[in-house]
């Protein structure tokens, strides 16, 4: 089992979310629902980490979780 922070970015044109995996460069998918987002999250992962292992290359390790911060600045 692996663990992998996702982040989700709302599309306020499009409708729905658009889903990175920061640890795993170019993971990207996208989803209508916050749920829906998650579990096509943990697809793109899978398939990512396949694609790694087949051409033998070193799966990525999240060694410490992302933090957010939501920050006031004077503009």
């Amino acid at each position: 089992m692996r663990r992998y922070t996702i982040i989700l970015e709302p599309d306020p044109e499009e409708g729905g979310y658009t889903v990175t995996v920061p640890a795993l460069p170019g993971c990207v998918t996208q989803g209508e629902t916050v749920e829906e987002s998650i579990e096509r999250a943990k697809e793109a992962i899978a398939g990512y980490i396949e694609s790694l292992e087949a051409h033998g290359e070193r799966v990525p390790e999240e060694r410490e979780p992302l933090r957010a911060i939501t920050i006031d600045v004077a503009a």
